[in-house]
């Protein structure tokens, strides 16, 4: 009778080790390759969504415009109420623990309808008008470039911040005198973080985006100034 030494043999479910590198790399290939695929399929639905949203921003522009600044200036408002929560918390308590006051529904939905029915149509308008007026140049660093970004900022923003000072203060239910008040304490302020923030971004968005696009970079720019907004318009709530 003969012996058979091999251990697979006898015990059929152990595996060589001569064959668990192989194996081992066989599994290796098998989880890089559907790691791999889940990332081009995550890449692929995103090139989808932004083809699909051009598309879109291509055939009714006004209102891809509105709906996208009313998501962005909600979603920023939601941001600022949290900021100020946690701060609102801070001082009370010395710790980092959210208010337990709840989301401010009411503010949210004033940002989200001010960015649907006023900054985008707003913005989408006045672009026209700039680009009509003062149509884009193929260079950036233009004497063109410089005149519509002094347009916008020196001409265009102060007009529109009073504008959304008093839109946001009447939809609260604020006064006139209120309103002139707000204007009176927080204006100027308001101005000077404008001008920082908004200069250079005005420029990028004038130099470097196609015109179908600067209402889009404004708004994901605006996430941001929203809630400086959402925090100075409602310093005086908590």
């Amino acid at each position: 009778m003969s012996t058979n030494n091999n251990p697979q043999q006898i015990f059929p479910g152990i595996i060589s080790t001569e064959e668990q590198p192989l194996l081992i790399t066989r599994r290796t290939t098998i989880s890089s390759s559907s790691s791999s695929s889940s990332s081009l399929n995550m890449i692929a639905g995103i090139e989808d969504a932004w083809s699909s949203y051009l598309t879109a921003l291509e055939s009714d522009p006004l209102l891809v415009k509105s709906i996208t600044a009313g998501i962005i200036l909600g979603a920023a408002d939601l941001s600022g109420q949290a900021i100020q929560s946690t701060l609102a918390a801070n001082d009370d308590s010395g710790t980092a623990e959210v208010s337990s006051d709840g989301v401010d529904v009411a503010r949210f939905l004033r940002f989200a309808f001010f960015g649907f029915i006023l900054q985008a149509p707003w913005n989408h308008f006045y672009y026209l008008a700039l680009d009509g007026a003062l149509p884009p140049t193929d260079e950036p660093f233009t004497t063109t470039t410089g005149i519509k970004v002094a347009i916008d900022q020196f001409v265009q923003a102060p007009i529109f911040t009073v504008i959304i000072f008093s839109f946001l203060g009447f939809l609260e239910g604020k006064s006139t005198e209120d309103i002139k008040q707000q204007l009176d304490d927080d204006y100027v302020d308001t101005m000077l973080a404008n001008w920082k923030l908004w200069v250079p971004a005005t420029f990028v968005n004038i130099a470097f985006c196609p015109p179908i696009l600067r209402v889009l970079f404004l708004n994901v720019v605006f996430f941001f100034w929203s809630i400086f907004l959402s925090l100075k318009l409602n310093k005086t709530e908590e």
